[in-house]
């Protein structure tokens, strides 16, 4: 018999939740659950333990929560969230204060207020019984990440200072005042934007933290505040609504929506009655080469939750083409994380019975990397990355604007020349040109690999020049 303690990553948002509990005893806790909650009852079964326990660290505004979701599928688990800082919360729960101990078998799991992210946010140390005072790890949710921190200016200018300052005291007077061998896991990784380039390893030690994590370097407040604020990525505007939601208690959906098969006549019919945003799910080079008028395309990749909760309405019900029709399942989860549970119906058998019915299709024409650069001032080449990677190096000549901000800012564009669109991998590209073909330009392309593709091609590179 022996500790049970798995990671469980999602990808895409960079999540990651934990299993912890002793098969000897038979009890478990989650921490930190997303709300497509099947993979940690099915984790659960193959360990021979069940979860009585459900911890999150703090509110999250990254993703919807699945405390609730989790709870309704076990039965008797009981969620644990913290009440420091005065927090609230709209649903039944259990409240933890800093130095509260749970025991797991011969785990001992005590309750750590570290604040700074939000003011509520706590982190579980995690120890073994006879010493419970020297834990070997510590579950630090969005307080410290392999090589960044928590971002502590989400919950608005009025709160940013006094969220910094408690950061720095959490990150100086009690992460740093652990032993070197301390094991931290967060709660995210690489590619979430709740951290300034967070690393791409699941874990570290407080050791390693410590002599190389940029935000760990400090001597005072000021210069810690300075590079905290000064590296912060765009906030998603989402964000504040996840965190709304979190704090009232998501709705409990018991399984996966159900989203309507339609015809392709019928699902025509949907689309020019406006029934539902129209989403086209396929990837890049599918899209482009014949797609339903006035589509989206949000491939179904895992970052689809990030860029649904940026450019979806939740409140309106989403018209979905897929690749396949088997892949609904596969892709609703993504959905769900960000919080879209409203669909107003697929296209059964997808762009090919669309296409066969003698329904018309749009294109987007696709440039390589080659042809960009030989086309010279012809193009007007935009750069939808985000800021941190355009001012790293981009296209000469290229015109900024981070994706988001595509929308309001796509008519400021020079019109009469075509666009050709790139990001890093073509992904973000195929988003925008879905946009401006919405907003009425049509002389639009995208340039499949990017980014990545122009610096393996050994074309030139300018640093600096015009963005948004």
């Amino acid at each position: 018999m022996a500790l049970v303690f798995e990671r469980i990553q999602t990808e895409g948002i960079a999540e990651l939740s934990y299993l912890l509990g002793d098969d000897s005893d038979g009890v478990a806790a989650v921490f930190d659950p997303t709300p497509d909650v099947d993979k940690y009852v099915q984790l659960a079964r193959e360990r021979r333990v069940s979860i009585t326990h459900i911890f999150e660290t703090h509110i999250h505004a990254d993703l919807v929560s699945g405390a609730r979701e989790l709870r309704d599928r076990v039965g008797s688990a009981k969620i644990f969230v913290s009440h420091e800082g005065d927090a609230r919360y709209g649903f039944d729960h259990e409240p933890v204060m800093d130095g509260d101990t749970f025991a797991f078998g011969k785990a001992v799991v005590t309750v750590r207020h570290t604040p700074g992210h939000t003011s509520e946010h706590v982190s579980y140390a995690v120890a073994a019984r006879d010493r419970p005072q020297i834990p070997w790890g510590v579950l630090t949710g969005d307080s410290l990440f392999v090589n960044s921190v928590g971002r502590p200016d989400l919950m608005g200018s009025s709160q940013t200072d006094d969220l910094v300052q408690m950061l720095f005291q959490t990150l100086y007077g009690y992460f740093l005042a652990l032993p070197d061998s301390v094991v931290i896991h967060p709660a995210h990784g690489h590619g979430s934007p709740c951290g300034a380039d967070i690393g791409d390893r699941m874990q570290s030690t407080i050791g390693y933290e410590r002599r190389f994590n940029p935000f760990l370097q400090h001597a005072d407040l000021e210069s810690f505040k300075a590079h905290a604020l000064g590296t912060a990525p765009p906030a998603p505007t989402y964000y504040p609504r996840m965190k709304t939601l979190n704090a009232r208690g998501p709705e409990v959906l018991g399984r996966l929506p159900c989203v309507p098969g339609l015809p392709a006549t019928t699902f025509d019919k949907a689309v020019q009655h406006k029934a539902g945003v129209l989403v086209d799910t396929r990837m890049m080079l599918a899209y482009g080469g014949g797609h339903v008028r006035g589509a989206l395309n949000l491939g179904a990749s895992p970052t689809l939750s990030i860029w649904a909760g940026w450019l979806l309405d939740p409140n309106e019900p989403i018209l979905l083409v897929l690749d396949h029709d088997d892949d609904l399942d596969e892709l609703l989860p993504l959905f769900i994380r960000t919080g879209f549970t409203k669909f107003a119906g697929f296209l059964v058998g997808g762009m090919e019975a669309w296409s066969n019915a003698g329904l018309p299709l749009e294109a987007v024409a696709q440039l390589t990397v080659h042809d960009v650069h030989e086309a010279g001032s012809d193009l007007l080449v935009l750069d939808v990355r985000a800021p941190s990677e355009w001012s790293q190096g981009h296209v000469p000549g290229a015109r900024h604007v981070f994706l988001p901000n595509l929308r309001s800012q796509c008519h400021e564009l020079d019109e009469n020349r075509p666009i050709a669109v790139y990001c890093d991998s073509g992904y973000r590209a195929s988003i925008a040109t879905s946009i401006l073909n919405q907003e009425g330009i049509a002389r639009v392309r995208n340039v499949p690999g990017s980014w990545q593709a122009w610096i393996k091609a050994g074309l030139p590179v300018e640093v600096g020049g015009r963005g948004a």
